[in-house]
């Protein structure tokens, strides 16, 4: 996984890591057969650790955690989600560039 700073979210775990932070959260939802995702992949990582301490990012692998994918309605990937006390606030699917994913995060910060 890419970026020391990027959060493994679960099915499991993610009420708790997103839903109860106290800070914005911004979730790429991924696969390891997705080209795009792995396109994206070593900037979410950049991005966790120039934010850290700012915002939380982590990851959720569509294939392992389809609860979650399919609560909150994705059907394309990648897409990065930001949430902010617990709600979704803003997203972007696809590969976009890192200046994008910047804009995206710095409007709830």
């Amino acid at each position: 996984m890419a970026g020391e700073n990027v959060l493994e979210i679960t099915d499991a775990n993610f009420d708790t890591v997103v839903g109860k932070s106290d800070i914005p959260v911004l979730v790429d939802f991924w696969a390891p057969w997705c080209g795009p995702c792995r396109q994206v992949a070593p900037v979410i990582g950049q991005l966790a650790d120039q934010y850290a301490g700012k915002i939380k990012v982590g990851k959720v692998n569509v294939d392992e955690n389809q609860e979650i994918a399919s609560k909150l309605g994705i059907s394309s990937i990648p897409a990065i989600l930001v949430f902010h006390n617990g709600e979704r606030v803003d997203e972007l699917i696809g590969a976009w560039p890192k200046a994008s994913f910047e804009k995206m995060i710095d409007r709830h910060l």
